[in-house]
């Protein structure tokens, strides 16, 4: 069944990422919206959109809309999904879901009390080597997870020269809020920082933290690394059992193999010794190495009714609820330094 969407945000990073995914799920863009009348209009042409508007109030009000998808910034995020709610519409929101805590929480309260899905766009879930790798940590064979580590970075970007790094927690370290506990299994029961500054818009923090179930860890979040190089690593341990994710596309899983030295008839035993993946990126397959078509997919469902993984809403709530206890211990290491 096909379901009409109105999108808003028609930028480049919904053009190129989001909205391509949206007909591969039977999800048509019925209408766009963005303040840029030209992004707008050249999104509507592109995907054949009805109308195209500059204020999201007229697109939510566009007839015959079944959803609403967005990727635009935490503050319309949270005005625009509480506008479709009140019309009965199921929402798409690009992470964060929100500015803060407060708002992210209303959200949820206004989705419980709608009825419908708002699904947050944690697309890391998604990410085809970090689904391989949660697999694996979900079959009884590998055992209890009893540690993480691990790094994710940015180059300073728009941040750099300001000492105000709130986009940078709010745009690129939420997604580790989510994505640690995920593969954990389990939510945050305790996080510590340490911070590094080499000028401003510099930032290097490490994140310690221990899950519910146990499971201790660190992670590495900064604007310290061109995007050039690799941005993400991961390694999840168990006993005498490993996982590595290297830049989202490659994954390795080490078990307990013997040494093969003095072995002459030694090979390669499936049940012991290393297995890797890597995408294809010859195949004319969708290797989906970022995850966002997955995302999509699941979108889909949660908005037909259907059974979904979708995440929606309430993660994020603990997603930004860990941020912002992070961010509040940061600012406490801030105070130490200029003592």
């Amino acid at each position: 069944m096909t379901l009409n969407i109105g999108w808003i945000g028609c930028g480049r990073h919904a053009s190129q990422m989001l909205m391509p995914q949206l007909a591969k799920n039977d999800l048509r863009i019925a209408a766009v919206c963005d303040l840029n009348e030209q992004a707008a209009s050249k999104a509507a042409w592109q995907y054949g959109a009805d109308a195209s508007y500059g204020n999201f109030r007229d697109l939510i009000n566009h007839k015959g809309l079944d959803a609403i998808g967005m990727a635009v910034g935490p503050e319309v995020h949270h005005d625009a999904a509480l506008a479709a709610l009140a019309k009965g519409l199921p929402v798409f929101i690009e992470k964060p879901p929100a500015k803060d805590l407060a708002s992210t929480q209303e959200l949820a309260d206004a989705a419980d009390k709608a009825g419908k899905p708002v699904v947050v766009g944690f697309m890391k879930r998604y990410a085809t080597g970090n689904r391989i790798a949660r697999n694996i940590l979900k079959a009884p064979e590998f055992g209890p997870i009893m540690g993480l580590s691990g790094y994710y970075m940015n180059e300073p970007a728009y941040f750099a020269g300001k000492a105000d790094y709130s986009s940078f927690y709010l745009h690129h370290c939420v997604h580790y809020m989510d994505l640690l506990p995920w593969m954990a299994g389990a939510p945050f029961a305790d996080l510590s920082v340490r911070v590094n500054v080499s000028e401003p818009g510099h930032i290097l923090v490490h994140l310690g933290f221990e899950c519910e179930n146990g499971s201790i860890g660190s992670v590495a979040m900064g604007t310290t690394q061109s995007r050039g190089t690799p941005t993400e690593s991961m390694i999840i341990m168990g006993d005498h059992k490993r996982i590595e994710i290297q830049n989202i596309i490659h994954v390795k899983y080490f078990r307990h193999p013997p040494f093969k030295a003095d072995d002459r008839e030694a090979t390669l035993n499936p049940n012991v010794d290393t297995l890797c993946w890597e995408p294809n990126f010859t195949a004319a397959a969708n290797e989906d190495h970022k995850g966002y078509a997955a995302l999509i997919a699941d979108a889909a469902a949660a908005f037909r009714g259907e059974t979904s993984a979708a995440p929606q809403i309430h993660y994020g709530v603990v997603a930004m609820a860990s941020l912002e206890h992070m961010t509040a211990l940061i600012e406490q290491e801030f105070k130490k330094q200029k003592k």
